[in-house]
């Protein structure tokens, strides 16, 4: 594939070839039909399902409420909605930590959901149910750093891989490509560390607050889109939909209430 081309279909060999050649890899959140179809047409490369549409979707504080039907019925309206990006979708909170068993057969019913692949939160500790679910046929990413999941545990939102942890973090990626994993999402990584990570590994590498030496970024769409109002460091706004969602409520409202509308060429005659 010549750096120039577009693929008609991102497959997981694709970001390692985009990798290969340096071109970055693009990843948005998505959950549901009209998203999916936005971001097909605008070239996004992955769309992941992510277990963020607990706090973005259904009004949760944590991804840890995030069920795995909900990323199931996701994931479907997602698959439905594109051709182009490759699907990938998260294995939420109590699917896989349990037993390799239990990371197979979630990830199986998220794949014949329409998923091309999955990804899951940790280090060595799950190396285990990575081989399982990459000997299963299922693709698997990984997630290093900060794990949403694990925000508990972690003690808040905090940037991992400082210090003494960087070389454990640095470890654990290089463990997950070995298990098989064909990319790894650095989450809240001191940008230096996040770049040797990256030269180091084959497979591509997906930030977010983990600096520009990344193979690629993903963002929370409703972020991106300045439609959650959630501004931390990491995150840019690349539009204003929630003021001007807002805007047009309230437009919408007044005409309602001044009966300009519905006007004449929005009625039905005899």
């Amino acid at each position: 594939m010549s750096e120039s081309a577009t693929p008609r279909k991102v497959r997981t060999h694709t970001l390692r070839d985009f990798k290969k050649e340096g071109r970055a890899i693009t990843m948005l959140t998505s959950y549901d039909t009209f998203s999916a179809g936005i971001f097909d047409e605008a070239g996004i490369d992955v769309l992941l399902v992510g277990d963020s549409a607990g706090n973005t979707v259904l009004g949760y504080d944590s991804t840890v409420y995030t069920k795995h039907e909900d990323i199931v019925r996701f994931t479907g309206a997602v698959a439905r909605s594109c051709t182009r990006p490759l699907v990938l979708a998260d294995l939420a909170f109590g699917t896989y930590q349990a037993s390799v068993e239990d990371a197979v057969r979630h990830g199986v019913e998220l794949m014949q959901a329409g998923a091309h692949a999955v990804k899951l939160e940790g280090g060595r500790e799950i190396l285990p149910q990575v081989e399982a679910l990459v000997n299963a046929g299922i693709p698997v990413c990984g997630h290093v750093g900060f794990t949403p999941q694990s925000v508990n545990q972690l003690g808040g939102f905090k940037v991992q891989g400082r210090g003494e942890g960087a070389d454990a973090l640095f470890a654990d990626a290089v463990a997950l490509e070995e298990a098989g994993a064909f990319a790894v999402v650095l989450e809240l990584v001191p940008a230096p560390l996040a770049t040797r990570v990256s030269e180091t590994l084959e497979v591509p590498t997906i930030g977010i607050g983990a600096g520009a030496g990344c193979d690629g970024q993903v963002l929370v769409w409703q972020d991106m889109a300045g439609l959650s109002g959630f501004e931390p460091r990491f995150v840019k706004a690349f539009a204003d939909l929630r003021s001007e969602l807002s805007r047009a409520a309230r437009e919408y409202a007044d005409a309602v209430r001044a009966k300009s509308f519905p006007a004449p060429e929005h009625t039905f005659e005899q």
